[in-house]
């Protein structure tokens, strides 16, 4: 059997619309506000309650200090208490948490724990009622009538009260207390008091969800909702289109019999309702926006100023309803579709025309068809004079019509696209940034700002942009004047150069800072490696001074010989005949069967020595019997490379070879000279140069 604290618990659930989760949660924040009151707590001190959700039993726990000697009881506890609340890890100095429940509360303590209760109740109530109402908005919801007051109406929409404005209530609609009705929710605001819900009965997506609610066609998304215009109470109209092959938008939304469309008349007192389907023509959209009246001609002309009008040609019996009861049916008309709509009975046009019929884009065969011209005064003599008018002569007419004024309007729709496009390149050169700024940066006298606010210049790019399109264009806006146009180019101009200083300087600093942290890092790789230039430039030294000793040493051999006149077969038989005695030092440096793809290499232009391409170096290869080692040097000049070859080897006078030990090699001893490098007193191994090509 359930406990009277469960019943009561459910009974406060159901009736609030509240979880049991924040129905805990306040409860047990209103049993730690009584025992704080009842044991006279601090509020730095840690309560917390648990609460059995099958019985309801309260525990309370209270943090407590673990001590030898308690002074204080509600701070704190024996050690041996501590662990026999089940700490049996506490020292002395902890703070645990101990059973600290009593068996009641007094009178003051009970008091707050209620009043504790229902405040933490009633905001848990708003705050769901706020989060469930906000995720409504609109949608249509059912409410009763509460009360009638000369502002609002309120709505009763059970938990809660909704607000129905006189601003948006319809006009000839009357009410009484308990009148079921149906609204659309506009709006939801957070208050202290509670949400405060703002309902409709105008609203045009009133009519959206009353059709979404009647027609399945449009709830399933057969049938899309192009554009609606309302005048409560009195006329709709909707576009309608179908989304899906063979549906009939018109026929669903009516229904059959007209059903689904009567249901939302009674729902809506007795409004009128005009279907329509929507067409991406907006010719012939217009024309079937002014139903039920007969369109003869729709001629459509987009101003860059005025917007986008539609000048619609009617016949004379079909005025009255195209233009409807004070001009209703044009309104209507003119919300559904976005265009400026000019309606003109069809006498009236052609009086039109013929007075236009000396303008340039009037079709030459209608401007000199005296037939037609004589036709049409007489039948406009004959609407003034009250006689009947013919369908033949209502074709006449249009014919006049149409060639006149459609080809007129026709010509001016196309200037005006020029101008459209040329005003377009005019914001295009306008910078984005200006946009963004307010026109108070410019700081203008207060009665030239005050004019330019009120015309809709309200950024540094509207005055630039309307700058651009001339100062006759300035000169038409209201009390600006020619000295208003001085003052604000010099303003302009004198800010535009501020703005030109200011990035100037920008990006200067910006350069210096990126050349500063340029020499920043060429220091940093400097001091990482401060030798690696001066080595580049030793080591470019020493190829060219061994090139150059290189070259003397083969002078001393007197091997020279041209590019042209290499031939291989000369020169393995000067190998050959060569005495291995004569030039020992020259063994093992390059084989013969190896001087093909070098001298091959070497053929190619070669501009400076910065080209220089180094032979590998390899081991010392011993010298067969009958094939003798040789030395290609190629000299890298302007014109072509020249090669040069041991074919006759006369042993100069003077010439000292020295079999090195440590090479194990028959080298050229040589002596520095005054001035030479050091590194020329040692013994030169031949074998060790690096071959220049």
């Amino acid at each position: 059997m359930k406990s009277e604290f469960i019943l009561a618990f459910n009974e406060i659930c159901e009736s609030r619309g509240l979880p049991k989760e924040d129905v805990f949660e306040a409860l047990k924040t209103a049993l730690v506000s009584a025992y704080r009151r009842d044991s006279n707590l601090s509020s730095n001190q840690m309560v917390t309650v648990e609460i059995d959700p099958r019985t309801g039993e309260p525990t309370i726990f209270t943090e407590k200090e673990v001590v030898d000697d308690v002074f204080d009881n509600r701070t704190e506890v024996e050690i041996s208490a501590a662990r026999a609340e089940g700490h049996v890890d506490a020292e002395l100095g902890d703070v645990v948490m101990i059973d600290s429940t009593t068996e009641s509360f007094g009178r003051i303590a009970a008091q707050t724990a209620k009043q504790v209760l229902l405040q933490r109740v009633r905001e848990a109530e708003r705050e769901h009622l706020f989060e469930d109402f906000s995720g409504r908005e609109g949608e249509l919801v059912n409410g009763t009538v509460q009360s009638i007051s000369g502002q609002h109406i309120t709505i009763g929409l059970g938990r809660t009260e909704a607000i129905l404005p006189k601003s948006q209530q319809v006009q000839g609609e009357r009410y009484r207390a308990h009148d079921k009705i149906r609204v659309y929710v506009l709006e939801v605001r957070r208050t202290s008091r509670g949400p405060q819900i703002v309902v409709s009965r105008n609203h045009r997506n009133l009519l959206r969800r009353l059709l979404e609610l009647e027609v399945p066609e449009i709830y399933n998304g057969q049938v899309d909702i192009k554009s609606i215009a309302r005048e409560a109470g009195q006329r709709s109209k909707v576009a309608v289109q179908a989304l899906q092959h063979g549906v009939d938008p018109v026929g669903a939304c009516v229904g059959m019999r007209g059903v689904r469309i009567q249901s939302i008349v009674r729902e809506l007192n007795d409004e009128k309702i005009d279907v329509i389907e929507w067409d991406a023509d907006q010719r012939v959209f217009i024309a079937k926006a002014l139903s039920p009246a007969r369109v003869s001609h729709v001629f459509l002309e987009e101003h860059p100023e005025e917007g986008k009008t539609a000048v619609v040609i009617v016949p004379d019996d079909q005025l009255s309803l195209a233009i409807g009861r004070e001009g209703q049916n044009a309104r209507l008309a003119a919300k559904l579709t976005g265009w400026r709509i000019d309606i003109k009975n069809l006498t009236e046009a052609a009086s039109e025309s013929l007075d236009n019929l000396d303008h340039p884009m009037v079709d030459p065969r209608i401007a000199k068809d005296e037939t037609l011209q004589n036709q049409v005064r007489i039948i406009l003599d004959k609407k003034q004079t009250g006689r009947p008018i013919t369908a033949e002569d209502y074709m006449t007419l249009d014919r006049l019509v149409a060639a006149v004024e459609g080809n007129i309007i026709a010509e001016r729709a196309q200037q005006h696209e020029v101008v459209r496009k040329e005003r377009a390149e005019m914001r295009k050169r306008v910078p984005e940034e200006a946009w963004q700024q307010p026109l108070d940066v410019l700081d203008l006298p207060g009665r030239i700002h005050n004019l330019l606010l009120d015309t809709n210049v309200n950024t540094v790019g509207d005055l630039i942009y309307i700058l651009e399109m001339g100062d006759d264009y300035f000169l038409k806006l209201r009390g600006l004047g020619e000295k208003a146009l001085e003052t604000v180019k010099e303003t302009l101009a004198a800010y535009q150069a501020e703005q030109i200083a200011a990035l100037m300087a920008a990006e200067a600093a910006m350069g210096e800072e990126t050349e500063a942290e340029a020499e920043e890092a060429e220091a940093i790789e400097a001091l990482a490696s401060p030798t690696d230039e001066a080595e580049a430039a030793d080591e470019e030294v020493m190829v060219v001074e061994e090139v150059a000793l290189v070259d003397r040493v083969v002078q001393e051999e007197d091997i020279t010989t041209s590019v042209p006149d290499l031939d291989f077969s000369d020169v393995e038989a000067e190998l050959l005949r060569a005495d291995e005695e004569e030039a020992p030092e020259l063994a093992g440096v390059l084989e013969l069967e190896e001087v093909e793809p070098e001298v091959e290499e070497a053929l190619t232009p070669i501009d400076d020595l910065s080209q220089t391409i180094f032979v590998e170096e390899k081991e010392p290869v011993k010298p067969e019997r009958k094939k003798k080692a040789g030395v290609v040097v190629v000299r890298p000049t302007t014109d072509e490379p020249v090669v040069e070859e041991d074919s006759k080897r006369k042993k100069r006078k003077g010439q000292a070879l020295v079999y090195n030990e440590e090479l194990d090699q028959v080298v050229v001893k040589r002596t520095r000279k005054k001035g030479s490098p050091e590194w020329l007193d040692e013994d030169i191994d031949l074998t060790d140069i690096d071959i220049d090509i």
